[in-house]
């Protein structure tokens, strides 16, 4: 009596390179699935961060008093709150330094940031990369186990001289679960690099917001204190 499809009993039968590429398969499915719950949690923070601090940064509250809460938080500010601090310290070291140009101020205040945004944006899209590779490589490696296991039904189709599905079925089926494990790698990987760009890509848009409108700020900043000097 035909019990059904037995996975296990199929991937113990087959053949050493096919269980080499199932194996290969399994660990780049792992670890994107890792990389993709972590990314989840990252980006949702960080979206949730820049509005929270967004939220804060318009309500009217002193920038002086903000970046002290920020640079006391002891390292563990958001993405939004670093571009903040860095550019809000080196404006603070210009004027300091009594630099007069009101745009050498800014511009500095803007290198700072950007240089922030960068890597916070550089964090965000760490393991993305691995996340397409994974999409893109995984059904041709799950290929290479299906090539190999259609050779294995020919070669013993060769050797028989009374052939029988019963010679064919364990290497046509190795194949195709082969093939199976690389979709079922590569699928996860593509939906969530997609997804997980697309984020990114929002994120960094943000930021960018962020910084034009800070340095608008900072412009006022300059004016309303060399107005009251």
């Amino acid at each position: 009596m035909n019990s059904g499809l037995n996975i296990f009993k199929l991937l113990a039968e087959a053949s050493l390179p096919v269980q080499m590429v199932m194996a290969l398969l399994l660990v780049f499915s792992f670890m994107s699935w890792v990389i993709i719950v972590r990314k989840y949690s990252q980006l949702k923070a960080a979206m949730e961060n820049a509005e929270s601090f967004e939220e804060r940064f318009w309500s009217g509250a002193d920038l002086a008093q903000l970046f002290r809460e920020v640079s006391n938080n002891g390292g563990d500010n958001g993405g939004m709150e670093n571009i903040f601090e860095s550019g809000f310290r080196e404006f603070v070291r210009q004027r300091q330094r009594r630099v007069i140009d009101t745009r050498m101020v800014i511009e500095g205040s803007e290198r700072a940031m950007r240089v922030a945004g960068t890597k916070e944006i550089g964090s965000l899209e760490r393991n993305l990369e691995f996340l397409a590779n994974v999409g893109s490589i995984s059904p041709y490696v799950g290929l290479f186990g299906t090539v190999w296991g259609i050779m294995g039904a020919f070669q013993g189709l060769g050797e028989m001289k009374d052939v029988t599905i019963a010679v064919v079925a364990p290497h046509i089926s190795e194949a195709l679960i082969a093939t199976a494990m690389g979709l079922f790698a590569a699928i996860p990987a593509v939906w969530a690099y997609n997804r997980y760009a697309n984020r990114v890509e929002r994120v960094a848009s943000r930021y960018e917001v962020f910084q034009e409108e800070f340095s608008s700020v900072l412009q006022r900043q300059i004016q309303t204190d060399d107005a009251n000097h």
